[in-house]
C-alpha cells in the first residue's frame, strides 16, 4: 500500500506539471456540457414550408394561418410553380412543400373531403417522420374546427369517442437538454478515463521515464493500480462538475442517489480505465494510443443508447451491447438521473460493470510487462 501511495503522488505531480492536460480536464467539460447539449438534439423546429396555394380561398388561408401559427412550422416562401418548389426542395432551402389544389374550397364544401399534397424531404427518415406527424396533428385540429363550424357547435365531438389522458413521467416538459445531460456526461468521463490514462502511460515509454520504474522492485499490479488511481478521481471530479454545470445551465432535476450514481461511476469508470491502460500497453506512441481508443470509442458511443435507442437496433446488436460498458452506464446515468432508480434497480448493470471491470483491469496487468 506504501508504494501506491508513493506512485499516486509521482503520478499527482506530473498531471499537474502537464499544461496540456489541465485544459483539458477543465475545459472539455465546460465546453462539452454548455454546447453538446444543445446541438445533439431531436427536437424539432423552425420547418420550412414552400407553399404552393391554386385555391386562394378563405378555406384554405385559414388552413395555412394554423400552420403559421405553430412553433413548428415557418413558411419559407409561396409561389404558383410547383417545379420552383421542388427545386427549393432539392437545395434543401425548404423541408415540406404543401400543395393546395385549385378545387380545395369547392370541394370540401361539396363531397366533404379533399386532398391535399405535401412533399417531404425524407433524406432524414426521422425528421420526415417527426414533420409528417405535426402536420397531421394540425390537420386533424383544423378539420374538427372545420367540422364543428359547419355543424353549428361549439367545439366537435364525435361520439363514442376514447379519450386517452397523457401523464409524462420523470421528464414532464418533455425537454430534450434533460435527456442528452446524462448521455452527455457519460461520454465526457469516458473520455477522460480512457484518452488521458491510455496516453499517461504511453508518455512515460515516449520520454524514457519507464525504463527507471521498470528497475524499481514495483510489482505490475502495484504500477497499473498506481496509474490507474488518479485518472479515477480526475474522472469523478469531472462528473461532479458536469452535473452542477447540468443543475445551473439546464436544471436538470437529480431524482435519484448522488452516493449510488458515484458508486457505480467508480465501478464504471475502472473497466474504462483498464482499457485504456490495456491499450497503452500494446501501443508505442501516443497517436497509436488516440486511433485505437477513438476506434473503441466510436463503437461503444454509437452503440450505448445515446442517440439511438438499444431496443431499435438488430438483435445481434443489443447482444454485442453485453459486452459494451457505455451502455450500462448510460442506462445507469439515465436512471439514477431522471427516474430515481435504486440499487435494486439496477442490479443486471451492477454485475455487468464488476465482471467488465475485472477483465479490463486484468487484461491490463497481465499485458504490462517489465522489461529490466
Amino acid at each position: 500500500m506504501r508504494t501506491i501511495l508513493y506512485i499516486l503522488q509521482k503520478e499527482f505531480i506530473q498531471i499537474f506539471r502537464n499544461k496540456t492536460m489541465l485544459p483539458m480536464i477543465f475545459m472539455v467539460p465546460l465546453i462539452q456540457m454548455l454546447i453538446l447539449v444543445f446541438a445533439a438534439t431531436y427536437d424539432l423546429k423552425n420547418v420550412d414550408i414552400f407553399l404552393v396555394d391554386k385555391n386562394l380561398s378563405e378555406t384554405s388561408r385559414e388552413l395555412v394561418s394554423h400552420f403559421e401559427g405553430s412553433p413548428f412550422f415557418n413558411i419559407y416562401d409561396a409561389s404558383f410553380d410547383l417545379a420552383k418548389a421542388e427545386n427549393s426542395l432539392k437545395s434543401d432551402d425548404a423541408d415540406l412543400i404543401m400543395l393546395i389544389p385549385e378545387n380545395f374550397e369547392s370541394d370540401l364544401i361539396r363531397d366533404d373531403e379533399v386532398g391535399l399534397q405535401l412533399l417531404v424531404n425524407a433524406i432524414d427518415g426521422n425528421k420526415a417522420q417527426l414533420i409528417f406527424s405535426y402536420v397531421q396533428g394540425i390537420l386533424s385540429s383544423y378539420n374538427k374546427k372545420v367540422i364543428a363550424e359547419w355543424k353549428g357547435l361549439a367545439e366537435f365531438n364525435p361520439p363514442l369517442q376514447i379519450k386517452a389522458k397523457i401523464s409524462y413521467w420523470f421528464n414532464s416538459e418533455l425537454d430534450y437538454k434533460w435527456y442528452m445531460a446524462p448521455g452527455i456526461l457519460a461520454i465526457l468521463v469516458t473520455i477522460i478515463g480512457m484518452f488521458l490514462c491510455g496516453m499517461n502511460l504511453v508518455r512515460e515509454k515516449e520520454i524514457g521515464t519507464i525504463e527507471q520504474l521498470n528497475v524499481t522492485p514495483i510489482q505490475k499490479y502495484q504500477f497499473i493500480v498506481g496509474k490507474l488511481i488518479p485518472f479515477l478521481v480526475i474522472a469523478l471530479f469531472d462528473l461532479a462538475f458536469g452535473l452542477l454545470l447540468a443543475k445551473i445551465a439546464f436544471n436538470l432535476p437529480i431524482a435519484g442517489s448522488l452516493a449510488l450514481l458515484f458508486g457505480f461511476g467508480t465501478l464504471y469508470l475502472v473497466g474504462v480505465l483498464g482499457l485504456g491502460l490495456f491499450i497503452s500497453t500494446v501501443a508505442d506512441t501516443q497517436q497509436q494510443v488516440m486511433f485505437v481508443s477513438f476506434f473503441f470509442m466510436m463503437i461503444f458511443i454509437l452503440m450505448g443508447g445515446i442517440f439511438t435507442p438499444v431496443d431499435s437496433m438488430p438483435d445481434w446488436a443489443q447482444t454485442l451491447d453485453r459486452v459494451n460498458p457505455i451502455y450500462y452506464f448510460m442506462k445507469i446515468m439515465r436512471n439514477v438521473v431522471m427516474k430515481g432508480s435504486g440499487f435494486t434497480d439496477l442490479i443486471e448493470e451492477f454485475v455487468s460493470l464488476i465482471v467488465i471491470g475485472l477483465v479490463f483491469l486484468s487484461l491490463s496487468i497481465w499485458r504490462y510487462r517489465k522489461t529490466s
